[in-house]
């Protein structure tokens, strides 16, 4: 079963329906129990850093969550989801992560020579950079969608699965054990992200 977190800062229903569509079962969770008997969770989200770690805080998940990875057990974060697996996000402020990975998240810095508005925001391509089970089946340069004004810097680089251009390489997407994490969304890339949804419902740990 997947188990998809309600943290007050994501767009549930509309990856819920993603898996639904495929045949996959999911379910729509929000409590610390929830979240430490799940099998497989995704972390979405959309908003600010900030917000979403004191959100997190509050509903007493922060915990679970580090606790579901430590266990072995598979974990997906989709958008503000991928940020917030890190130490640190610079988002109006210096803001503690969950601190899964070593690495920070930063805003865009693109040359302005290049008139590149930010937020990033639209179709582009994924550059594959490593083999990954979430990216099964799928070509090099095949396109997602993204809206972010934030991206991760990893500090191990052997983590990144693709990047992505705008402006420079930035790291679209990271595999990493047990958890994997996208910047785009998969549940508004059409064919390719309702593929990479499948592929992380298929992940055996």
């Amino acid at each position: 079963m997947i188990s998809i977190l309600d943290y007050g800062m994501g767009n549930l229903r509309s990856v819920g329906k993603a898996f639904e569509q495929q045949g996959i079962a999911a379910q729509i969770i929000n409590t610390a129990e929830q979240t430490a008997a799940a099998d497989k969770l995704i972390l979405p989200g959309v908003g600010a850093f900030a917000d979403a770690m004191e959100h997190l805080r509050r509903q007493k998940l922060v915990e679970p969550i580090r606790h579901h990875v430590q266990q072995g057990k598979l974990l997906l974060g989709i958008c503000l989801g991928l940020q917030l697996l890190f130490e640190v996000g610079y988002e109006d402020g210096t803001h503690e992560g969950l601190g899964l990975l070593r690495g920070a998240c930063v805003r865009f810095d693109v040359d302005k020579t290049m008139k590149l508005k930010i937020p990033h925001m639209g179709w582009n391509q994924l550059n594959i950079q490593k083999p990954s089970p979430l990216l099964a089946g799928l070509d090099d340069q095949c396109n997602v969608y993204f809206v972010h004004s934030y991206h991760v810097q990893p500090q191990d680089k052997g983590i990144i699965a693709t990047t992505t251009d705008y402006g420079r390489p930035f790291v679209s997407s990271i595999a990493s054990k047990n958890i994997y994490a996208c910047q785009f969304h998969p549940e508004k890339s059409q064919a390719v992200g309702l593929r990479i949804l499948r592929n992380f419902a298929e992940i055996n740990p």
